[in-house]
């Protein structure tokens, strides 16, 4: 069977699948992160995403030199918003409420700006001009900077695993995960870890914006959209796991496009049966007697 017969519209979609799931997992990886480490229950992650999608719209130009310099903003507006976060959550540590609360009031101010400054209407972000065309895909055009977005999103897949896994930051990271009681009496200092973290998974979200803006452009309401699906991934795939993560946002991207192709009005019910399966598993491998 040639290339042909393997290309189908299933095919395209599910590859539209794992583009959209490599989105996803740059987002969510962070928000895992921040509420695994720091333990910070954040509704602002979404807003991240959308400020990363109107950098791109404002400095993107069709040019490389516009889309680096949008990542350099991206870099620089990451840090300060998770720098910011971190600063308000600090006098709320161990009130998960208050800081959902003040997360969301921080959403919502922002979300209103958002559409003072750059309207109310939906914006279109193109990609580079080099990878604006299509390229063929048996008897298919598919887009070349979706395809580029893949080779990107792997990129990050596999620097996010160094990072964790392998890196001596990333150590510090899991111990903090596993016992932050005995990391800090083992000298760590878990409030720099937590804000670290924060200011890390800011930095991704933002990125993660001005990467996928050609993909989900800006637009009221794409924040909030953007914290769900992070949230879906978080409850699937568990806290503080990277690995866990990325399955997670493959089968939820699968979900939104595969799924609906498939089986059209059903990806809610999908992911609703994702999630409540998650946390039965996980609650009875918590229950007294169990692994946990």
């Amino acid at each position: 069977m040639g290339l042909s017969g393997l290309v189908n519209p299933y095919t395209i979609t599910a590859l539209d699948g794992v583009a959209y799931g490599l989105l996803l997992f740059t987002i969510a990886a962070g928000l895992t992160l921040i509420v695994g480490v720091a333990g910070v229950f954040s509704m602002a992650h979404g807003t991240l995403y959308l400020a990363g999608a109107y950098l791109a719209w404002h400095l993107a130009d069709g040019g490389w030199t516009g889309l680096a310099l949008a990542l350099a903003a991206a870099a620089a507006v990451g840090a300060l918003g998770g720098a910011g976060l971190a600063a308000v959550v600090r006098p709320l540590t161990d009130r998960p409420l208050d800081q959902v609360l003040a997360t969301l009031g921080i959403a919502y101010i922002a979300a209103d700006q958002f559409s003072t400054v750059f309207g109310a209407e939906p914006r279109s972000v193109n990609p580079p001009r080099a990878a604006a065309g299509s390229v063929r895909l048996g008897d298919y055009q598919y887009p070349i900077y979706r395809l580029l977005f893949i080779a990107i999103g792997l990129a990050v897949v596999v620097l996010l695993f160094w990072l964790v896994e392998r890196s001596r930051a990333g150590a510090v990271v899991r111990a903090v995960v596993a016992d932050p009681g005995m990391a800090a009496a083992t000298g760590l200092r878990t409030s720099a870890v937590r804000a670290a973290v924060l200011v890390g998974g800011g930095v991704l979200a933002v990125t993660a914006g001005v990467l996928g803006a050609p993909v989900i452009g800006p637009a009221p309401g794409v924040d909030t959209t953007i914290l769900v699906y992070s949230l879906i991934v978080c409850v699937v795939g568990g806290l503080g796991s990277i690995r866990s993560a990325l399955l997670a946002a493959l089968g939820v991207g699968q979900a939104l496009t595969l799924g609906v192709a498939v089986v059209p009005g059903a990806a809610a019910f999908i992911l609703a049966a994702a999630m409540l399966a998650a946390l039965t598993v996980r609650h009875r491998t918590a229950l007294p007697g169990r692994p946990a």
